[in-house]
């Protein structure tokens, strides 16, 4: 998906609804051509925001695609910031090389700037291509291969007083839902979802299990409140010495340590098998400290939100900072010029301001770093020790590196 703006450029318009299947069909094709099911399809046409969503056309072919949400996103400090949620970007492989993929980016971070959005963010397919246009790696996520046998868990005082109980995914989903939404703003990188968001959980196409059973739930409870929930699969599978099935993760939130535990010990000692597959969890999960020995989990990192700072000053306003900082910020952004230049960032735990200032600069990077650091799950000081962030004043880059973290990790729960 290299475009280098030879050929004429199909037109490029705003998405109609009676657009849509084309569009979608396309972004399909250039992911692979597989179909998804009715139910997601639906869902995800229900989803769609028209008049935020971009394709281009070939007479009547549909050749390119991009869209994004509307999310509100947490930030450091726990306040929830406008953000477009880059999605369904898409060029037809007969249609490369022509600008499209660069027109429509444009156009795209041109809108959003426009519906006061000050943070773009997306998952990338392909991370070289969404770096050329100022998107850093923010988030990563954790997954694991848990060996359940040999691997055991400790658990802390109280799990033993949380009931667990089987349920419909659906029938609970308002009060999984209540939970999640609880848990949003202590953690940066969690979207607060809209209204139809929460159904992206339950979906169960049989084409996507794997072999493994329909989504299952079990919900902690206690004193008759709900305060967390497991969503799951189990693939039964038999060897020469038994069982061997396999549980596969689907969602896990909880409002407490215990509950938490609780969760873990049931998907752990689940009847009948020996392995408990996660993916996409938060990088400082606690699992990781319940079990007795983590070298039987085969734990993996892997990149997952982008953050593309689209007004520089509003971003690192709406944010809080773990210690006073007073900085002087030299931003190097081509395709959004109006980033460009210095920034005066001061604040603290209560509060920021970020100004544009003609006094020297203290540091000096491009939107791209400031992106990756801006929910302070990435150093500056490790983007520094790569040569992408240059300190211009010394005791600087200590002073923001410290600043700009976050306890907890930021994380993205879904994609989208």
């Amino acid at each position: 998906m290299v475009d280098d703006h030879t050929g004429p450029a199909p037109e490029l318009r705003s998405l109609q609804p009676d657009e849509w299947d084309s569009a979608y069909g396309n972004l399909l094709r250039a992911f692979g051509g597989l179909p998804e099911a009715d139910e997601e399809r639906r869902l995800w046409r229900e989803l769609t925001e028209f008049g935020r969503f971009l394709a281009a056309w070939d007479g009547d072919r549909c050749v390119a695609s991009g869209g994004a949400f509307s999310f509100r996103l947490t930030v450091p400090g726990g306040a929830s910031v406008p953000a477009a949620g880059v999605t369904m970007v898409s060029v037809a492989a007969t249609h490369r090389r022509r600008g499209l993929l660069t027109a429509m980016m444009r156009r795209q971070l041109d809108d959003i700037r426009s519906w006061g959005e000050p943070l773009a963010v997306l998952t990338a397919s392909e991370p070289a291509i969404y770096g050329r246009f100022g998107y850093g790696a923010a988030t990563f996520q954790l997954d694991a291969e848990i060996d359940t046998v040999r691997a055991g868990l400790s658990v802390p005082d109280g799990t033993d007083d949380v009931r667990l109980r089987y349920a419909d995914p659906a029938e609970v989903l308002d009060a999984c839902e209540a939970v999640y939404a609880q848990l949003v703003p202590g953690r940066p990188g969690m979207p607060a979802r809209l209204p139809g968001w929460e159904r992206l959980g339950v979906l169960d196409p049989e084409s996507e299990r794997g072999g493994a059973s329909p989504l299952q739930c079990v919900v902690a409870e206690r004193d008759g409140a709900t305060v967390g929930y497991a969503r799951f699969r189990v693939k039964p599978s038999w060897g020469p010495g038994g069982p061997e099935g396999e549980v596969a993760l689907s969602a896990l939130d909880a409002l407490d340590p215990a509950a938490a535990a609780a969760l873990w010990r049931f998907l752990f000692d689940l009847d009948l098998t020996s392995s408990l597959r996660v993916r996409g969890r938060p990088v400082d999960d606690a699992w990781q400290y319940l079990v007795k020995d983590v070298r039987r989990c085969r734990p993996a990192v892997r990149d997952a939100l982008y953050v593309r700072p689209v007004e520089v000053g509003a971003a690192l306003a709406a944010r809080t900072y773990r210690t006073p900082v007073d900085v002087v910020l030299e931003v190097e952004d081509a395709f959004c010029p109006w980033n460009a230049g210095r920034w005066r960032l001061s604040g603290d735990a209560k509060g920021a301001v970020c100004e544009p200032t003609r006094d020297a600069a203290d540091l000096a990077l491009t939107v791209r770093e400031l992106g990756a650091a801006y929910l302070g799950g990435v150093s500056l000081t490790a983007l520094a020790a790569a040569g992408r962030v240059r300190e211009l004043r010394e005791g600087a880059l200590a002073e923001a590196s410290v600043a700009f973290g976050s306890d907890p990790a930021p994380w993205l729960p879904h994609g989208f």
